[in-house]
């Protein structure tokens, strides 16, 4: 964690700095809008994904722009989609089939804005899949890794398309997209396998994994395997976790909601971490990935949004118990990361 706090945060600063000066130049007013709203309000995306870089310290100079690149994306394009007066899936799907061109850096690039009004970025959206592309030439190892990212940013594509659509055709649309993995993961319900397919740690940690020359497919698979669903459906079902009250206001679609009640969200909370832990022991450096595991419970149920929800409190407590050590620590390691990101707002 020093090298959390001495490099890795100060290296993702300093990234978004650049990328919020590029935004604040970007000619369309509403596309200029939602890329510093991305930045000023979900950089904790980019502080978080960074940690990936502190596994191999002499790589943060590759790491920190690739993932910080790589997330941005994600959460510009959440933003456009989310605020999007369009409910058009070829236009979301469009705009998403850039973070695939980011990590296949022999595919032409596309006009990502072609089905929307709102088209001059600047060069804004290219030079982020650009900067993504020329961190990934650097990684010898990517090749063996490619095949197991490709496949989890296409999941993540497919989610943010079905997810953004008509909310009168949004549920249907996720079943029928579950039929075609159900057989894969029986284990799963339709919302957590959904709930999974939204996350970028996977990607991340294969990204860190590139970095070594002699990995292999079976390697990569592993970490995959490792990953999702468990690793991945935990840290998004903890995200709807606490925006629960939020997304019930807003009419927003929350995986949460679709359990039937408050105890059954804690019993499978509480089942997909153990089961992302027991996954995690299958790699190389078990003990940095069960700290992810356990950072995750911990920065988001001490998040300031749960003091204000009595049932997701019970949650925490319930899903907190085991581990008091590693919940102190990331809960003064999530309020410093607050604290910083509020000052910078």
């Amino acid at each position: 964690m020093r090298r959390v706090y001495k490099y890795i945060l100060p290296g993702v600063r300093s990234e978004l700095d650049t990328w919020r000066a590029r935004a604040e130049n970007i000619p369309n007013e509403e596309l200029r809008r939602q890329a510093l709203a991305s930045i000023a309000t979900k950089q904790f995306h980019c502080q978080g994904g960074a940690v990936y870089a502190a596994i191999r310290p002499e790589t943060r100079g590759i790491m920190i722009p690739l993932i910080v690149a790589f997330q941005t994306i994600s959460d510009y394009l959440d933003n456009l989609c989310d605020r999007s007066t369009s409910l058009d899936p070829d236009d979301f799907r469009l705009l998403h089939q850039s973070m695939l061109d980011a990590v296949q850096p022999e595919r032409p690039l596309a006009d990502y804005y072609a089905l929307r009004e709102d088209k001059n970025d600047g060069g804004y959206l290219r030079g982020l899949v650009e900067k993504c592309r020329t961190c990934i030439a650097q990684l010898p190892g990517y090749e063996a890794a490619r095949t197991d990212i490709v496949w989890l940013v296409g999941l993540y594509t497919d989610l943010q398309v079905y997810k953004h659509i008509d909310p009168a055709k949004r549920e249907e649309a996720l079943l029928a997209w579950w039929r075609d993995y159900e057989a894969k993961f029986p284990e799963l319900t339709w919302n957590e396998f959904a709930a999974a397919t939204g996350s970028t740690l996977g990607v991340f940690q294969l990204f860190a994994a590139s970095m070594d020359g002699g990995l292999t497919r079976e390697d990569a698979g592993l970490i995959r395997e490792a990953y999702f669903p468990y690793v991945c459906g935990l840290h998004i079902l903890l995200d709807y976790l606490i925006d629960q009250e939020e997304d019930r206001v807003g009419g927003d679609l929350n995986f949460c909601h679709y359990y039937p009640n408050q105890s059954t969200v804690v019993n499978r909370i509480g089942h997909i971490a153990e089961a992302a832990k027991e996954q995690v022991k299958k790699l190389p450096e078990e003990r940095f990935h069960r700290m992810i595991i356990e950072g995750l419970l911990a920065l988001y149920l001490s998040d300031p949004k749960v003091r204000d929800q009595a049932e997701v409190q019970d949650v925490c407590r319930r899903l907190m118990r085991n581990s008091p050590l590693m919940r102190l620590f990331f809960w003064v390691n999530s309020r410093w990361i607050r604290k910083h990101t509020h000052k910078e707002n």
